[in-house]
């Protein structure tokens, strides 16, 4: 039987608001703006509301399971299909949270060896980054839900450094507004919520955040924040940018602090890049929190213990990714697993409940 979380372990309601935004704030951050064009054009930035409307959906379902369940995903599924069966339904997600890492990590090195360090080892780099990870995580959920809070309020300036486009910016490349179908938004909608993945650490966290009812809206508002920052950077570039230039560049975000011009430093898409580690840890730290308590939860594994070897297998892993090509399927390969259980796996879940709690009542 699992022991309730003690009081002193949980955090604030409204601290979820940084867990939630720093999940879906990696990465994708960097470059979404040339994928959901290739669907939609520079309607594109409806594609980022329509996925971030789809989001409040699913976290609705996921108040709702954990509600019922009382307790994380593990409990609900134990509820659901009984506590073998249950928990073997479990273990896949540690898998998932291995792979969030692995793709993390590598796109964000790549960045780093094309844009600063070309010959920098993608081995050590992971190892340096794991290693804080490793110690942030052993310090508890409070001191990664601290890293979240950082990993937000600190390179939070970067938002504005996207403001001295707009001298080159013509907002008429915008028009005409709905020049797309159904089907190319819908496309580019679902590539749009690919890039919010991460939301469903509110499954595993739930058990620790108090008085959980009143983190509902923070998670709502953290939701809604980072769809307005992605709406923001959409069409910050699509001003900026050509559909052509769109085309050419891989990381648009980075090549928009190319023109940053300061009396203190010539490139500012290096500072741009230093800035993002910080943006990049929590999302390594909350994803190893959350795969090594999943694994206690289902092996009984001691947490340090796994936290160790689950490190251990995502700096392995890393190693296997070379080239773009093997990056993007990863990301690819990623993306497509989130979609699958945010938006079959968790409403399917949310149902399967709903039949148990009613035949328990008859």
């Amino acid at each position: 039987m699992e022991q309730p979380v003690p009081e002193k372990a949980k955090v604030s309601p409204f601290l979820a608001f940084f867990i939630i935004h720093q999940m879906q704030f990696g990465v994708g951050v960097l470059g979404f703006q040339r994928i959901i064009a290739q669907s939609a054009g520079y309607d594109g930035w409806i594609a980022v509301l329509i996925g971030g409307l789809s989001v409040h959906a699913i976290v609705w379902i996921m108040y709702k399971i954990v509600e019922m369940a009382n307790g994380d995903i593990i409990t609900a599924n134990t509820l659901v299909f009984g506590r073998k069966i249950g928990k073997l339904l479990s273990l896949p997600f540690v898998v998932y949270f291995i792979l969030i890492m692995i793709a993390t990590l590598r796109a964000f090195i790549e960045v780093i060896q094309v844009w600063v360090f070309q010959d920098m080892s993608t081995f050590w780099y992971a190892l340096a980054l794991c290693t804080l990870a490793i110690y942030i995580v052993f310090g508890g959920f409070r001191t990664v839900t601290g890293v979240a809070f950082f990993g937000t309020i600190l390179p939070f300036y970067l938002i504005f450094t996207f403001l001295f486009t707009l001298p080159y910016a013509d907002f008429k490349n915008l028009l005409p507004i709905f020049d797309h179908s159904i089907i190319e938004l819908v496309k580019a909608s679902y590539q749009m919520s690919i890039t919010y993945l991460g939301y469903e650490v509110l499954l595993f966290v739930y058990p620790y955040i108090k008085e959980p009812q009143k983190s509902k809206k923070w998670v709502h508002y953290g939701v809604s924040f980072s769809t307005l920052l992605y709406l923001y950077l959409s069409i910050v570039t699509f001003a900026y940018f050509s559909e052509g230039q769109l085309k050419r560049y891989i990381w648009p975000t980075l090549t928009m602090w190319k023109i940053v011009e300061l009396p203190f430093v010539e490139r500012f898409d290096l500072i741009g890049i230093a800035n993002w580690n910080l943006v990049i840890l929590p999302s390594v730290c909350i994803s190893l929190w959350c795969a090594s308590r999943t694994l206690k939860r289902v092996t009984n594994l001691k947490q340090k213990y796994g936290v160790l070897l689950i490190t251990m297998v995502v700096l392995i892993a890393i190693n296997f990714f070379k080239t773009r090509q093997q990056i993007h399927i990863l990301l690819d390969f990623t993306g497509k697993i989130s979609f699958f259980i945010n938006y079959g796996y968790i409403p399917l879940l949310f149902l399967l409940l709903l039949i148990v709690k009613k035949l328990k009542k008859g």
